[in-house]
């Protein structure tokens, strides 16, 4: 169905409003992070990149970071490792509750956060473990788990068996054959499974608090920040870094998915 001019157009006025309701906070938080006044206000008069220094040399900020890297370094792996093998048993095998396993690995990631945290809570309170940056990984790589299994069922919905086939007519063991044939076929899911993940596990706030305990990652110690209100212009600073580090992995993993589909569109032609 082919759409009028004006049609079009309203559309596209649409969805500019849409991305700047979305986007427009975002960006008055990057500029505030240039301004060299403590006190935010519009036309911003002096611009410096003095608040990123003061980011940088904090080491309350430095050991957060430090932490949330670590947590989403190791939720990361632990989800590629257990989200793969979950993949291959819900696509190659046929069992009962096959269906009810795929929902429960869902399911963490379509509650909401306040839920999952304070179910994670009260089972470590009831198994008397005390909250560390281990809870902290076991409770990112619940919902971790989730974004590389469905990057990966997906791709092996979508992958012929003929090579794995081909490669044990061949005489390859299953270990060979899972190594240089499936992993390869496999390797832009995993790939883009693993940076969207650890984008995840970086900016999560509500999991992280109720795991957490004493310890503060990057998003928490924003949210102190926020809430004492005395630190703001090297939040927006820190703030900043958060954006490009997240961003940045979801980028490249779109890319790598639609490059991926790119070349098979064309192939199938």
């Amino acid at each position: 169905m082919k759409l009028s001019r004006l049609t079009r157009g309203g559309f596209a006025v649409f969805a500019a409003l849409v991305v700047t309701f979305l986007l427009g906070p975002l960006f008055v938080i990057v500029l505030f992070a240039f301004d060299k006044s403590n006190v935010q206000s519009l036309p911003i008069r002096h611009w410096t990149t003095h608040w990123f220094a003061v980011a940088f040399n904090d080491p309350a900020v430095r050991s957060a970071l430090w932490l949330s890297v670590k947590a989403g370094c190791a939720a990361t792996f632990i989800a590629l490792v257990l989200g793969t093998l979950v993949a291959f048993g819900i696509h190659r095998f046929r069992f009962f509750g096959r269906d009810t396993v795929s929902l429960l690995l869902v399911l963490p990631i379509a509650l909401p956060g306040i839920v999952t945290g304070l179910a994670l809570q009260s089972a470590f309170n009831i198994s008397h473990i005390d909250l560390s940056i281990y809870t902290i990984i076991v409770g990112h790589a619940t919902f971790c788990t989730v974004v590389v299994f469905n990057n990966v069922v997906a791709r092996l919905r979508r992958t012929s068996t003929s090579l794995i086939e081909a490669s044990s007519d061949l005489g390859a063991r299953p270990l060979q054959t899972f190594r240089l044939v499936t992993i390869p076929m496999l390797s832009t899911a995993l790939i883009a499974g693993a940076l969207l993940a650890f984008a995840l596990s970086f900016d999560e706030v509500i999991v992280t608090t109720f795991t957490a305990g004493a310890q503060n990652t990057l998003p928490l110690w924003i949210f102190g920040a926020i809430l004492r209100g005395q630190q703001l212009p090297e939040v927006n600073a820190v703030v900043v870094f958060v954006l490009i580090l997240t961003a940045v992995p979801i980028a490249y993993a779109a890319r790598i998915s639609s490059g991926e589909q790119s070349f098979r569109s064309t192939g199938s032609k």
